[in-house]
């Protein structure tokens, strides 16, 4: 599959833009910090990213349908690179947020991204290469908080600089050797209300959609108030940060590849995820009420566990749950409910940091983590009744 030049250019480019965004992760909040930022407004920093990439991704995805996919990407990784410059350069707390603005503006070109590989790849090869564009988001959050702690070394803007760099790379790469496609695919994400209550109205489907808004809710208040924990309880800098995400990010790997495919096979994808956000649940609440380098990093092993187990198992689950013809509106509508999250996880998360404590996120995510695990395990095995460890589709579908 592989041996289609314009699919491994397109997967090397979105790899080294991912680092880019990798980079930013563990560097931001401690540099928004500098400038005068107040948690809360941190939590707000990201939200904002957020907020622009689902106003901007559905237009995206139908310019690309109409001018071409080429001219989106590249325009996209413009934007990108200049956000980051931005960045580097900032001086007012402003200037943050109109980066971070920008950056939302230009990271919406997933469904761009995953057009271009409908496009290039047969039916038969696409979800390899979906799998592929997934695993690019893995090694990038090992890569580029690494090198976010590397460049930290020498200057606190040194990370977005190399975060422009990357992008720059990308945008080079795009120009000089990602042809145009003949299209094949659509990159629309735009869906109605109805899609929302159409999906949502689903026995099963409903159930794990909401399960998965409120694992993103739980993970992104915790992620983004990490480099403020670690700082507040540890006296850890950027690069200290930057270092513990990249183990982070390895373990979640390492994990992937060695145990949670046998724990499935042999449990079920149900069980794995009620034990896995169960597990991970745990792990929050255990590094909430931490105040000790050494137990902190012995409980990122069963939080990263935990996720590792149960986000896999819970997308597994949504993809077998609906017919091959409503998936592409079941996995719209799941990545507009997550974007959702991922604006409120930052904004309640280091809201509670600022007002309540820097235990506060890990201890009420880690506790909403354990309601849903218990939640989706018992709600699936009402819904599913005998159906088994693993869903099955309805009857006449």
């Amino acid at each position: 599959m592989l041996r289609d030049r314009r699919l491994l250019i397109l997967l090397l480019v979105i790899l080294s833009n991912l680092i880019g965004f990798g980079i930013i992760i563990p560097f931001l909040p401690l540099y928004a910090t500098r400038l005068g930022a107040s948690p809360w407004q941190v939590g707000w920093l990201f939200a904002s990213y957020s907020i622009a990439q689902m106003v901007a991704a559905p237009f995206l995805g139908e310019l690309s349908d109409r001018y071409g996919r080429r001219p989106i990407l590249m325009a996209s990784l413009w934007t990108t690179t200049l956000s980051f410059v931005i960045l580097a350069l900032a001086d007012r707390l402003w200037m943050l947020f109109a980066a971070r603005i920008i950056d939302g503006l230009g990271g919406a070109n997933i469904p761009t991204v995953r057009a271009y590989i409908g496009d290039v790849t047969e039916p038969q090869d696409r979800a390899r290469a979906y799998g592929l564009l997934g695993a690019s988001f893995g090694v990038a959050l090992v890569l580029g908080p690494a090198l976010s702690g590397l460049l930290a070394h020498w200057g606190p803007a040194v990370p977005a600089w190399g975060a422009a760099v990357l992008s720059g790379v990308a945008l080079g790469a795009t120009w000089l050797w990602l042809p145009e496609t003949v299209h094949r695919a659509s990159a629309r994400t735009a869906y109605t209300w109805a899609d929302f209550r159409q999906v949502l109205r689903q026995p099963v489907v409903g159930y794990l959609l909401i399960t998965d808004f409120l694992y993103w809710n739980a993970s992104t208040a915790y992620q983004t108030t990490f480099p403020l924990f670690g700082q507040a309880r540890f006296h850890l800098n950027v690069s200290q940060v930057g270092y513990l995400f990249a183990l982070i990010g390895a373990l979640g790997i390492l994990m992937q590849l060695y145990l949670v495919g046998p724990i499935v096979r042999r449990i079920g994808e149900r069980a794995a995820l009620t034990y896995g956000f169960v597990l991970m649940g745990l792990g929050l609440v255990g590094i909430g009420f931490t105040h000790r380098l050494g137990s902190f990093v012995a409980w990122i092993f069963p939080t990263a566990l935990g996720a590792s187990l149960g986000l896999p198992s819970l997308i597994a689950l949504i993809s077998q749950a609906g017919t091959s013809e409503n998936q592409g509106r079941i996995q719209g509508v799941a990545s507009s409910l997550e974007s959702l999250a991922r604006i409120a996880g930052p904004v309640w998360g280091n809201g509670l940091f600022q007002w309540v404590g820097p235990g506060a996120p890990y201890v009420s995510a880690g506790l909403l983590m354990l309601a849903t695990g218990a939640w989706a395990g018992y709600g699936l095995a009402v819904r599913l009744g005998g159906a088994g460890r693993r869903v099955v589709r309805p009857a006449g579908e």
